[in-house]
């Protein structure tokens, strides 16, 4: 029985912008190391015993996938290409599929290609705890500890005290909540932000989505049969593909399954989905402060400021994002960070190319 990784890279990154676009997205960024954040997904489970990764991308993003694995060493990966984005249910069925060809047994590990997580111990030892489950035919979740009232996450909720060290049936998932709501989660005691993040052999997730979700089943199982197989890249065949909904696995199976469970993690854990975010997982200097580049700051907290080319100075600001790219400029309040979104929005319906492409040479 084989442990399989299954990296989903699929994401744009939108909030990420003007360093992440959709030519080159945040996971194939150096945001906190020097590696990329998917080199780091593929990085921390390197003292586990698993096999060569799954991973799931756009066909875009093929070769900088490809050169981005052979950079750390990643021998024989499989790179599954998706024809148009269908969101993570087809996504991890197709994966599912792929990792069956490779051993009927096998147990995948569905990651995320952007999170960033910084107790690698405290993650292992989750690992073990959800493939133990899995073994038994559960389907396996991490519930992330949460640490103050989000309302960015949604939420899992068990059925039962629930640790690191055991899994416990999931009683239901909910949406993001409003602030007051979040609150009630966070004092509760038995909620926790729901990480995107799985574990269960791919015959049992299979086995489930065709008794669940038998469309998903049906149109990736054809997808994934008449498949252009090369010798580095799955490309699925676009009809069949195309047929799935854009649904994630929590509607497609986990909100409907009996068999879900979920295993606590307190693992030093984000999604790095805003510059926010970033700035919080990221080392800062005395004045907390998250520099990179070449940048002269003058009284300054607090904040956030990268640039790829040019000199960048900043006198007597505190929280803010600054992120200087050879073609364009964001200055931001770090607390509205997330609304970077809206921005990216706006100009893509104003036809600027700015929005998903670089037009200078970063």
């Amino acid at each position: 029985m084989k442990i399989i990784p299954v990296i989903l890279s699929g994401g744009s990154g939108t909030r990420l912008w003007p360093l992440s676009r959709s030519d080159v997205p945040k996971q194939f960024i150096p945001l906190i190391s020097e590696h990329t954040m998917i080199q780091e997904t593929l990085l921390r489970l390197k003292n586990l015993n698993v096999a060569s990764p799954v991973v799931v991308c756009n066909e875009r993003h093929r070769f900088i996938v490809a050169e981005q694995l052979l950079e750390i060493g990643i021998q024989k990966p499989s790179i599954v290409l998706e024809p148009i984005a269908r969101n993570t249910a087809p996504a991890i069925t197709a994966a599912c599929f792929q990792a069956q060809k490779i051993d009927k047994e096998s147990i995948v590990v569905v990651l995320p290609s952007d999170h960033s997580i910084k107790n690698i111990d405290a993650f292992k030892k989750a690992i073990e705890t959800a493939c133990k489950e899995a073994q038994n035919g559960s389907l396996v979740t991490f519930g992330i500890k949460p640490t103050f009232a989000a309302t960015g996450y949604g939420y899992i909720q068990a059925s039962e005290e629930n640790s690191a060290s055991q899994a416990s049936p999931i009683k239901r998932f909910v949406e993001k909540p409003d602030a007051e709501t979040a609150k009630k989660y966070l004092e509760s005691g038995d909620f926790s932000w729901n990480s995107g993040m799985f574990i269960f052999k791919a015959s049992s997730f299979l086995d489930e989505l065709k008794e669940l979700n038998p469309a998903i089943y049906d149109s990736t199982a054809k997808s994934f049969e008449y498949a252009a197989t090369g010798v580095d890249f799955i490309s699925l065949e676009k009809d069949s593909f195309s047929e799935n909904p854009n649904i994630s696995i929590d509607y497609a199976v986990m909100e409907k399954t009996q068999k879900g469970k979920v295993v606590s993690l307190d693992a030093g854990w984000s999604d790095v989905g805003s510059w926010n975010s970033l700035w919080d997982v990221s080392e800062k200097d005395g004045d907390g402060n998250v520099l990179r580049g070449d940048i002269l700051t003058m009284n300054v907290r607090n904040s956030l400021i990268r640039s790829k080319k040019r000199t960048v100075s900043v006198i007597g600001l505190s929280d803010i994002v600054v992120v200087d790219t050879e073609d364009t400029l964001l200055v931001a309040d770090k607390s509205q960070s997330e609304k970077v979104k809206e921005i990216v929005d706006s100009l893509k319906a104003n036809g600027n190319p700015v929005a998903t492409k670089y037009t200078g040479n970063c």
